[in-house]
């Protein structure tokens, strides 16, 4: 079997309907899905930050290990954070032993490699500087959540324990130059807080759908799937990196605009091209000042005109058209499970008969045709 197939790509979704902290009170819903996309976003500035220090980084490990941790949270499903770090600290041979079976158990027939590494990857010490930029980014996404609902919370027995412990966590990381400038610079940590705003901002927001899942979660759906189908095509190097990171980020600037739906943009003449004057426009005012300089001429590849198919002299190739069908093939997703779950709507049949009619036609570079067919066998 293919590393993209349907079977993973279900596990990775229904990590949407993981709810954090649903032992406190919460101003939005927190999901697992939304959580590991944030942290595969600071990742990312941690590791430039790497870079930019002059300690190189290996991004290939970094977008791996990242989605093999995400596997692993997916399948110990929603354990406090200091029960999951005891029993795979303490107990990681019989833990890991039922990681990887449950990964069988729920995609079966997995590309042989890939689960050699996931397995290598759960018995591995983790000494890596790439799985310190990981283990960083993780604590500082789960600071960013309790951030959001500790006013909530004051009065909650522990919460000020539970405060201190991921400060702690993060102390532990101070080496890393990105963790530093996140702990003391406002300027810095507003990037990480404007990609955060992603996960209040629902994907089909006129329509009642289950789970609801956000742009954030979406674009890291995006980002996974498309990395699944590189290692498929054999692809390496730059384009691992860019394809990786364009899914990511192809949706930021939508904290800006919010979604405009695409019948909308089909139907008015010459709105498309507005909106995207408009959010360059946007970007470069107030999301490149976020960055340092030597990144955003990357940043822009990655932002605009993120389906297109290049060959950037500086930063390498990028498979456009693959990752707008990856696009696609989410938003399928993300009608066709609410539909098999039993919450639909007109808008929502008729817009995955639309996304399904694409696919057919845009999509056949990732064989989108065999993944809706075999979505469409799971029993969910």
């Amino acid at each position: 079997m293919p590393a993209l197939n349907a079977d993973i790509l279900y596990l990775f979704f229904n990590s949407a309907n993981m709810n954090r902290w649903n032992d406190h009170m919460r101003p939005v819903d927190l999901t697992e899905l939304d959580k590991q996309s944030h942290k595969a976003a600071i990742a990312w500035v941690l590791g430039k930050f790497e870079e930019s220090a002059g300690n190189p980084m290996d991004w290939n490990l970094i977008i791996e290990h990242t989605m093999f941790s995400f596997i692993q949270r997916s399948v110990l499903t929603d354990l406090k954070p200091q029960v999951f770090h005891r029993i795979t600290s303490e107990r990681r041979g019989p833990v890991n032993d039922y990681v990887l079976s449950e990964f069988d158990r729920l995609v079966p027939g997995s590309d042989p490699a890939f689960r050699e590494r996931f397995s290598t990857y759960l018995d591995d010490p983790k000494s890596t500087p790439e799985d310190a930029v990981i283990r960083a980014a993780h604590y500082l996404a789960t600071r960013w959540e309790f951030n959001l609902i500790y006013d909530s919370n004051r009065s909650l027995y522990g919460i000020d324990k539970t405060r201190a412990e991921i400060d702690e966590q993060i102390g532990h990381h101070m080496d890393l130059v990105g963790v530093r400038r996140l702990v003391s610079s406002e300027e810095t940590f507003d990037f990480i807080d404007l990609i955060g705003q992603l996960r209040f901002q629902q994907r089909w927001a006129r329509t009642p759908r289950i789970p609801r899942t956000t742009v954030l979660g979406h674009s890291l759906l995006v980002a996974d799937m498309m990395y699944l189908h590189d290692l498929d095509a054999g692809v390496s190097g730059r384009q691992v990196y860019n394809d990786f990171y364009t899914g990511l980020f192809h949706d930021l600037p939508e904290v800006l605009t919010k979604d405009v739906i695409s019948p909308i943009k089909e139907s008015v003449s010459g709105l498309a091209a507005i909106l995207e004057d408009y959010e360059r426009d946007l970007v470069e005012s107030t999301i490149m000042p976020l960055l340092m300089d030597e990144w955003r001429d990357e940043f822009r590849m990655m932002v605009f005109d993120p389906f297109s198919d290049t060959d950037d002299p500086v930063f390498g190739p990028r498979n456009g058209t693959d990752l707008k069908a990856c696009d696609l093939m989410a938003a399928y997703m993300e009608a066709n499970i609410s539909r098999r779950y039993g919450i639909s709507s007109n808008t929502l049949v008729e817009g995955e008969r639309g996304i399904r009619d694409k696919l057919v036609e845009k999509g056949k570079g990732i064989g989108a045709r065999a993944l809706m067919d075999d979505l469409d066998r799971i029993r969910i």
